[in-house]
């Protein structure tokens, strides 16, 4: 499993919130997509670690809102 400290973190630029606190962070590797909560440092939270099969069929289910 790769370690958190080798992950770089994207936050989207519309993230909702004052401070951009209502939103998810991903990081790519070749064959996982790892998703956090933004409002947790690294080490502080939980992370999910989708292939990337499990992350596109999620995408549609998510942005249904």
């Amino acid at each position: 499993m790769i370690r958190e400290a080798e992950l770089v973190w994207f936050k989207s630029t519309y993230s909702g919130g004052t401070n951009g606190e209502s939103c998810v962070e991903i990081a790519t590797t070749p064959g996982t997509i790892h998703v956090r909560d933004s409002k947790h440092v690294p080490g502080g939270g939980p992370r999910l670690a989708l292939t990337p099969t499990a992350w596109a069929n999620f995408l549609p289910y998510a942005s249904e809102g």
